[in-house]
């Protein structure tokens, strides 16, 4: 059992942002995402049961082993993004599926996994709606089906994240409707960007799979027609994503367990070439896997370990109140879920536009004009932040107002070795002096 925080343990809690547990510091910001990978791997030694359970040993093995050396796998598993758990209840809900031939199939479990992934992201509906459509219509007691499982079922999983959300936000909303309507009917996702329709057929698809994509295309030769739905679902995911203008690698993940079903099945066929293509499998994902989880674009997270120090001086009285200005573009970094105590931050808005009167944009605003935006927002030096969080590129544009107001480099932190627009390689933090105050 966790021990009683003293009041000392408490304080420091606050002030670092970790959570002492038997005198072990765990940080907070890494909590959430230790949870998602036990998630995860639950996830993945349910779905290696679940294929030895159908097929011989050798299957599941090889499935298995493609699941983990998946480097999108890698990337994304741990990451505490909604459709990282879309995923993992998916491939949850997948082992109590009724495939033909299946030994662990059980409607209830499902079909609340299913409810659950639809809860937390509405377009898990796009990839079971092939599902429950074949289940639907193979199942003897329909009738029964709908009665005494699905509407229970997506009632009590509705009902509960209604009251849920309307507890949370103080009125009635319900927010898988919110999502459709932003999203799909007023097409604001087009607002962080769009796509040419055929992204996903030319480039998404074949970057998520990465290095299994032709053991994926040998293996659905192989495959018995248990598994056509499968095939199916994927089709009909992609093709349904492709209608959107709004396209990421992240949004045809859930099908990824899919695929690997075929790529197991490809390399226990290959027989006596199957460790070298397994053993070149692994080393072409494990290059992207490390680059991408290690190194590329680490530095919005490495900028906020920095800032999360200045905690330690928000709770010294002598000293001057930490302020942090992030002259970034859009969403570019974390927040106060990697700072955990209450020191002033802001950054450059960019709410879409939903036609409201007096929309402006803050961020395009202020690349607009950098300078003129800095001189208007900060009339007297009074209100000037204690520190400003900018990337490389920008640095040139305000230098006049960096040196009028003697801020001064504190850190330099990594970010990526492509550049590209507003997002720089490295990542700046400047403080200002205290003797310049006032």
């Amino acid at each position: 059992m966790p021990t009683l925080l003293s009041m000392h343990s408490q304080q420091q809690w606050r002030d670092t942002g970790y959570a002492w547990v038997e005198d072990v510091a765990l940080p907070l910001d890494a909590l959430p995402r230790v949870m998602q990978a036990l998630l995860a791997s639950a996830a993945d030694v349910k779905m290696y049961f679940f294929i030895q359970s159908m097929e011989h040993p050798d299957v599941a093995k090889w499935t298995f082993f493609c699941q983990l050396c998946s480097w999108f796998t890698w990337y994304c598993c741990t990451r505490t993004m909604t459709n990282t758990m879309e995923t993992t209840l998916t491939t949850l809900a997948l082992t109590y599926y009724p495939l033909p031939g299946s030994k662990t199939y059980h409607r209830q479990k499902y079909l609340t996994l299913v409810a659950m992934a639809i809860i937390i992201r509405p377009t898990a509906l796009v990839v079971w709606l092939p599902l429950l459509a074949y289940h639907f219509f193979r199942e003897d007691g329909k009738l029964r089906l709908i009665t005494h499982c699905c509407i229970p079922i997506g009632a009590f999983a509705l009902v509960s994240s209604t009251l849920i959300d309307c507890l949370f936000y103080g009125k009635w909303t319900v927010v898988q409707y919110n999502f459709l309507r932003f999203n799909v009917l007023h097409g604001m996702a087009e607002f962080y960007g769009s796509h040419p329709w055929h992204w996903y057929l030319t480039q998404g698809f074949a970057a998520v799979i990465g290095p299994h994509l032709p053991f994926f295309i040998y293996g659905c030769t192989l495959a018995s027609k248990r598994y056509r739905i499968l095939l199916v679902t994927l089709v009909w995911t992609i093709v349904v994503y492709s209608f959107l203008s709004h396209k990421e690698f992240r949004f045809i993940y859930p099908v990824l367990p899919f695929c690997m079903v075929f790529c197991g099945l490809s390399l226990a066929h290959l027989k006596s070439w199957r460790r070298a293509a397994a053993c070149g499998l692994l080393v072409a994902n494990l290059l992207p896997a490390l680059y991408t989880g290690l190194i590329h674009q680490r530095g919005t997270l490495d900028v906020m370990s920095h800032l999360q120090k200045l905690c330690e001086r928000h709770s010294d009285a002598t000293s001057t109140a930490p302020e942090v200005l992030f002259l970034m573009p859009c969403h570019s970094t974390p927040f106060y879920s990697h700072i955990h105590c209450p020191i002033r931050m802001r950054f450059l808005e960019c709410p879409p536009d939903l036609g409201e009167s007096g929309y402006f944009e803050e961020a395009k605003e202020f690349y607009d004009d950098p300078l003129h935006w800095l001189s208007g927002a900060f009339l007297n030096k009074t209100s000037l932040p204690t520190h400003l969080v900018l990337f490389d590129v920008l640095e040139k544009e305000i230098s006049a107002f960096l040196e009028r107001n003697k801020f001064m480099r504190s850190a330099e932190v990594f970010h990526t070795h492509f550049p590209e627009g507003k997002v720089g390689g490295n990542i700046f933090v400047y403080e200002r002096h205290q003797h310049a105050a006032g």
